[in-house]
């Protein structure tokens, strides 16, 4: 059964990297469901290698625009473009360095994912009633101070496992004013450092585990997140230019809601994670 757990975990995280659902929230509730017999550190080595699938999916989506990287030395909007990239993954790469291993020890945990899918689903619902008019509607225009604002905001996937970076990001930037598939774009793009760095990371320090799932797994269940992460961020930004998230918070309190019921009903363990 490894090859059908390594595809449907591949379904699962090339869906939920990018949309603003959580793919933490919906890896635990599918691991839970299928029963998953692997060992704990064997599930989190697997799944960091499904989301270096997804990483590579935003990398070929948008490969003729990061091409353009090479011009950065003359073209001034690369320029404002990348340095806003890379201060928007300060915030998350100090907090992650000083407080990640606390985070995941105390906060990694069914019931705390489920909340917050909850009061993320609310928070994106109150944005979408409440917002202005944008005012952003490129992603070279961001800015630095912007950007770095975005990065800040985004931190709450990692103070709050189960919020969702993509959805963060994505409310972060709505917030401070850029429109909706602008946003989203700055959210795929910003995923390739943040998410990239912490699946590298996490791969030089476990990748002897990788021996237990066998190779063909592996490759199976990345290539499976590589496929459905690539359909899932084009059919992302074309719902998002004529649709608002209002849809994605309710899908969000309905799925914290069921993961609080298997809680309750005693098929899903309110255990640590970590």
């Amino acid at each position: 059964m490894d090859w059908f757990y390594a595809i449907v975990y591949g379904i699962v995280e090339g869906i939920t990297e990018f949309l603003p659902i959580s793919s933490t929230g919906h890896l635990i509730l599918a691991g839970n469901l299928m029963g998953v017999p692997w060992p704990k550190e064997v599930k989190d080595t697997f799944e960091v290698v499904i989301q270096g699938g997804a990483i590579l999916a935003v990398l070929a989506y948008y490969w003729r625009d990061f091409l353009k990287i090479r011009h950065i030395g003359s073209d001034r909007g690369q320029q404002r473009l990348w340095l806003g990239v890379v201060v928007a993954c300060i915030p998350a790469v100090v907090l992650g360095l000083l407080f990640g291993d606390v985070i995941k020890a105390n906060l990694f945990r069914p019931s705390v994912v489920a909340w917050a899918l909850i009061v993320g689903g609310v928070i994106m619902w109150l944005v979408e009633s409440r917002r202005a008019t944008p005012k952003v509607h490129d992603i070279e225009t961001i800015g630095v101070g912007r950007s770095l604002l975005i990065g800040a905001v985004q931190c709450l996937a990692l103070l709050w496992p189960g919020f969702s970076r993509s959805a963060s990001s994505i409310l972060g930037g709505m917030v401070l004013g850029l429109d909706r598939p602008t946003a989203t774009k700055f959210s795929f793009y910003l995923g390739v450092p943040t998410l990239g760095g912490a699946a590298l990371l996490d791969f030089i320090k476990s990748r002897e585990i990788l021996g237990q799932i066998g190779i063909v797994n592996v490759v199976l269940g990345a290539a499976v997140s590589f496929v459905v992460a690539y359909l899932a961020i084009g059919w992302l930004l074309r719902f998002v230019s004529t649709n608002n998230f209002k849809g994605f918070a309710v899908y969000r309190v309905v799925v914290g809601a069921l993961i609080l019921l298997l809680i309750a009903t005693g098929v899903m363990t309110n255990g640590s994670l970590a």
